[in-house]
């Protein structure tokens, strides 16, 4: 039961972290490219190009999340993302570039607050990729 809980718990985090992201992007997109452009990493191109598909593949994921589609691997793409992010933001705060994370929108500057977030927010994306096969292997040793 506990379990079941915290699989529930840990999809609804997940899928309303992942939807309300996408949508504070997709509601300013001006903002989010000003974000993006402050970890000058990209070329303007580029910037234009994650500013206009990110927000929605991030809505996408939380949906997918929410809905349960392919749990185990729509939870590992989203840690998958979600360590993109981490290392993005740590390789910009380590270069001293006083950058907003536009995580969440503009204003929050990317600080070791942030990037323990995100690292907390994976978590929740391991244990539902990784639930699945710890529960196989143990369900043989289970029915002896």
């Amino acid at each position: 039961m506990m379990r079941a809980i915290l699989h529930w718990a840990c999809r609804l985090f997940l899928a309303a972290v992942f939807i309300y992201s996408g949508y504070t992007k997709v509601d300013n997109p001006l903002q989010f490219a000003v974000a993006i452009e402050g970890y000058k990493l990209l070329p303007p191109g580029m910037v234009l190009w994650v500013v206009k598909t990110l927000p929605w593949f991030e809505i996408a994921l939380g949906i997918a999340l929410l809905a349960g589609i392919a749990l185990r691997y729509t939870a590992a793409l989203a840690g998958a993302l979600l360590a993109f992010f981490i290392v993005i933001m740590a390789i910009t705060y380590l270069r001293g570039i006083e950058a907003s994370c536009g995580c969440f929108g503009l204003g929050e500057p990317i600080s070791p607050l942030t990037l323990l977030r995100d690292a907390a927010f994976m978590l929740p994306a391991l244990f539902l990729a990784v639930r699945p096969r710890i529960e196989a292997r143990l369900m043989p040793s289970r029915r002896r």
